[in-house]
């Protein structure tokens, strides 16, 4: 981890951050109190069980959030990008971290103290409605994520998260936008999945001999997205 500072106003994240609703002066008392890192890639910025000591704003890069069970085994929860901030349902809460934040990437985020973002949300009624949204967005995805591992099956539910990848991880306006701009370890998928590693590796290979994908290294490309959304029963 290295520290950095990274101005809120030349933030490229900032137009799609709750930072957006501040105030000029909010701005200014939240660049006055928040600290930046940049992360490498496989590092942690937080561990699940820890109390949150304020709130995370990611400026670049992508961060997968995992649970662990008592095998120690990890489950991913959730992916978050540019613009997105962690660590504000514990804290509003006032609960321990639920999840581990692991960068997939090379990551530049901004720490906002807790005394700083409690005070924008009792003061700024543009904030507290966003991460009112925020949350009840979340909420929505864990329902979507429950219904699938009971209703679908292995297959399908491998369709419907390499659509998922496609659409969180895509480059707009690159030359080739049907590729799946991260890199997740097989194990990773099959961990979104929920099933074996194997079975993933199986999987993929019937997917990329009938067409709908094709592989670039470790990276994936989708050839066939109309094929896929019928196998995920996704909706168009």
């Amino acid at each position: 981890m290295q520290k950095m500072y990274l101005e809120c106003n030349h933030c490229d994240a900032k137009s799609v951050s709750f930072l957006s609703a501040c105030t000029s002066d909010e701005a200014d008392v939240v660049s006055a109190a928040k600290s930046c890192s940049h992360y490498k890639k496989g590092q942690a910025i937080f561990y699940e069980d820890n109390m949150p000591l304020g709130i995370y704003c990611i400026s670049k890069g992508a961060i997968k959030l995992t649970r662990s069970n008592k095998d120690g085994k990890e489950q991913i929860i959730r992916f978050a990008r540019e613009g997105e901030f962690l660590g504000y349902r514990a804290l509003i809460a006032d609960e321990p971290l639920v999840a581990t934040a692991t960068c997939i990437e090379d990551v530049i985020c901004c720490f906002i103290p807790k005394n700083v973002f409690m005070d924008l949300l009792e003061k700024n009624s543009q904030i507290n409605k966003q991460m009112l949204k925020s949350l009840c967005h979340d909420l929505g995805l864990a329902d979507e994520r429950i219904q699938s591992l009971a209703q679908k099956s292995v297959r399908e539910r491998l369709a419907e998260t390499l659509l998922f990848l496609h659409k969180t991880f895509h480059v707009d306006n690159a030359a080739d936008n049907s590729l799946i701009a991260v890199t997740l370890p097989r194990e990773d998928i099959a961990n979104i999945v929920g099933t074996a590693t194997e079975t993933v590796i199986r999987l993929l290979s019937e997917f990329r001999a009938d067409k709908l994908i094709d592989m670039e290294g470790k990276k994936i490309r989708i050839i066939n997205f109309s094929s896929l959304e019928k196998i995920s029963h996704a909706s168009v």
